[in-house]
């Protein structure tokens, strides 16, 4: 996914449809010149839908469309005719998607499965004919009712990356080299921070043509909790994985230190991520002999971390087996 191209975040406009109104209408036909009410209830306005597909991975195609709105209920008409509801605009969206108020920032709803469907602005309902408001007393009421209002609210839709396995970890921990590894990924590496701006997402081939997603999640910096650098956008997508794998690079100065800063992160951003299953590797472990092995495993000795070397491809495939398994357990 180019840079460009990969859009998790749009605010957007939203404006459903009006109901139309109820007629009040008479009727009236030759020898019977004072019928009685007949009109017909309004159409229903249009609703604002948003379904779930499992082929999207971007919000790119709702960029540009800054105001959406449906179509209006029409009126309705004689002989009880009930008006045409108004078309309703149905998008479709990535799994992931979260609806929010763009005003208060409230939770609405979350996309999680194909073909799922929310309404996320209601049309208004069509209003009621007069034939529905005829009693004894009042045979010829002249009474319609107007239809409902439209609705129309400023809402953000943000993409959260669904997939099995997250990668964690500070800016050049070597995620980016990891999933080039393991995957026909090809995200941006190089030897400075912040080389990945947005999730890259591969298929990790297991055996048995078995498979699982891991996503190479932007490096985490301190104070990411509270938006510093991109990390609200960053730690959001962290949220959808079932299991995260915390990269801890060899040459760290302290790598308890490290990992705990990294954990303190996701649980300042949102404590239900601490519950998740966790995996410690320490990463470019083809520079350490076996006597730093051993004083890094006593270190971490209580987050039982393993080692291993993307670059040289070392240890990678002990690493699979561990994910995949952790992966099954937290499915099961």
């Amino acid at each position: 996914m180019a840079d460009s191209n990969f859009i998790d975040y749009v605010k957007i406009c939203f404006k459903s449809g009006k109901g139309g109104a109820g007629s009040h209408h008479f009727h009236r036909a030759k020898g019977n010149p004072k019928g009685g009410p007949d009109g017909g209830d309004g159409g229903k306005g249009g609703d604002i839908v948003l379904v779930g597909n499992p082929q999207l991975w971007t919000l790119l195609h709702l960029k540009y469309r800054k105001h959406i709105m449906a179509g209006d209920g029409t009126p309705g008409s004689e002989n009880n005719k009930t008006g045409a509801s108004g078309e309703s605009e149905i998008l479709e969206v990535p799994l992931g998607t979260v609806a929010r108020d763009a005003e208060t920032g409230e939770f609405m709803f979350e996309i999680t499965e194909a073909g799922e469907k929310k309404v996320l602005v209601p049309g208004g309902r069509g209003g009621l004919g007069n034939s529905h408001f005829a009693t004894s007393t009042n045979q010829a009421p002249m009474y319609a009712q107007p239809g409902e209002p439209a609705i129309e609210q400023w809402i953000v839709l943000e993409l959260k990356v669904l997939a099995d396995v997250g990668l964690v970890g500070f800016p050049n921990a070597g995620k980016s080299t990891l999933l080039s590894v393991l995957t026909a990924a090809k995200p941006e590496i190089a030897d400075y921070p912040f080389t990945t701006l947005v999730p890259n997402l591969g298929v990790v081939k297991y055996r048995d043509y078995r498979s699982f997603v891991i996503a190479d999640i932007p490096g985490i910096i301190e104070g990411a909790h509270e938006g510093k650098g991109l990390g609200h956008r960053f730690l959001r997508h962290i949220e959808r994985n079932a299991v995260l794998l915390f990269l801890i690079p060899a040459d760290s100065k302290d790598h308890r230190k490290e990992y705990e800063t990294l954990l303190s992160e996701l649980g300042a951003f949102n404590p239900e991520m601490l519950r998740k299953r966790r995996i410690v590797a320490i990463s470019k472990s083809d520079m350490l002999d076996d006597e730093l092995k051993e004083a890094i495993r006593q270190e971490m000795l209580e987050y039982n971390p393993v080692f291993f070397s993307a670059a040289a491809e070392q240890g990678l495939m002990a690493l699979k087996d561990l994910l995949w398994n952790a992966v099954n357990e937290e499915i099961n």
